[in-house]
């Protein structure tokens, strides 16, 4: 990578949505990364966005205003107008539909020079005003988004993957996991962490897990994870299984790769992904994957190195999947170290190789819409 960009950029993001998930870490990571780069970094969010204090934490120039409804569309639009024509911004990157069209049609009356919408999402978008019609490029997080919107018609030159970056605790090779589930040695963890949501896939998970937990009495099912109402409804459906013993829910942890260095395997089968980072968080924390192969996650996963993919909805092969690594703990070991490889040491996830990869597209598209 080289050390110093071709030209300092003024960027300034924009973001809708005000929780703090995959979307809103990419946005962090980002400017975080693009700043260490030598650029210059503003953002614009809903004022409760959590987004806000996170940033100004780390010195960021931070604008709120809300996004809501027709009167903060029409006090909203001159105001951004303002901030980007007093920043002389080169770039606009906007995050979520709804400030795509409200940060996008100021950029436009702004004369700012390249207008980017980032698509973070797996399901295909409906209307297509806020990727071509508002902005000028489109930036996604997984090739499989980016085929997506070209079958709808976006050029192929006018949509750049940037892949988003994990964060890479030090390897403790400790973790309070199995001393927290008093765990024997022996015993072996199939761990999952996502947020509680019906596309997750925790049922699947459980169903396919449910006949090897009754074959094996060391062997336990983790799930790491909040959101109601779908937890309540898991911890019901655990317990009319009669699994509790085996099958442990720790809700949301802010510890996550404590929890991770306890895991012999992880097992996550969504049945939607844009990209699917948890994988790589979990290959970057020596643990062998299991997934399913579905939208952006083969991206994710080198299928037979570091993990194992199956088709969605094959419950069997979910099984079949597990009870390999399950048994056989060379093939644990070597999947581990190759996710070591993979996911921490090859550079290909860092938060400075996702700044370099946006910074590419930003100054290419900028040079074609000069000419």
């Amino acid at each position: 990578m080289s050390t110093r960009p071709e030209r300092i950029l003024r960027i300034l993001h924009s973001e809708a949505a005000t929780g703090w998930g995959g979307q809103e870490q990419y946005i962090h990571r980002m400017v975080l990364a693009m700043r260490q780069r030598g650029h210059h970094l503003e953002i614009i969010c809903q004022p409760h966005a959590q987004l806000v204090e996170r940033l100004r934490q780390e010195g960021f120039t931070v604008h709120t205003m809300p996004m809501d409804g027709p009167s903060n569309y029409m006090r909203g639009v001159p105001r951004i107008r303002n901030i980007l024509r007093a920043g002389r911004f080169d770039v606009l990157n906007t995050h979520s539909r709804r400030d795509t069209m409200l940060a996008g049609v100021a950029a436009r009356l702004a004369g700012t020079p390249l207008i980017v919408r980032t698509r973070h999402l797996a399901k295909k978008p409906g209307s297509l005003i806020s990727y071509t019609g508002v902005p000028h490029r489109v930036t996604t997080s997984s090739e499989f988004v980016r085929q997506a919107l070209i079958s709808r018609g976006i050029p192929e030159g006018h949509v750049a993957v940037v892949h988003p970056s994990v964060d890479l605790p030090p390897l403790t090779g400790t973790s309070t996991l199995r001393s927290e589930l008093k765990l024997a040695p022996n015993d072996i963890v199939v761990g999952c962490v996502a947020v509680m949501r019906a596309q997750k896939g925790h049922k699947d998970l459980i169903d396919a897990m449910a006949p090897l937990i009754a074959e094996r009495p060391n062997l336990h099912l983790v799930l790491v994870g909040g959101g109601s109402p779908i937890f309540e409804e898991i911890q019901a459906y655990v317990r009319e299984q009669r699994l509790s013993k085996r099958v442990h829910m720790l809700g949301h942890r802010d510890d996550v790769a404590n929890l991770l260095e306890g895991f012999d395997i992880f097992a996550l089968a969504t049945r939607q992904e844009a990209a699917g980072m948890v994988y790589v968080e979990a290959g970057a924390m020596g643990v062998p994957v299991i997934g399913t192969r579905v939208d952006g996650v083969p991206e994710m996963v080198r299928e037979g190195v570091n993990g194992m993919l199956v088709p969605l909805d094959d419950l069997p092969a979910l099984t079949d999947a597990i009870r390999l690594l399950v048994e056989d703990r060379e093939l644990r070991v070597q999947m581990g170290q190759a996710g070591l490889e993979f996911c921490r040491r090859s550079g290909y996830f860092d938060s400075s190789t996702m700044a370099l990869r946006a910074e590419e597209a930003y100054l290419r598209w900028l040079k074609e819409l000069k000419k």
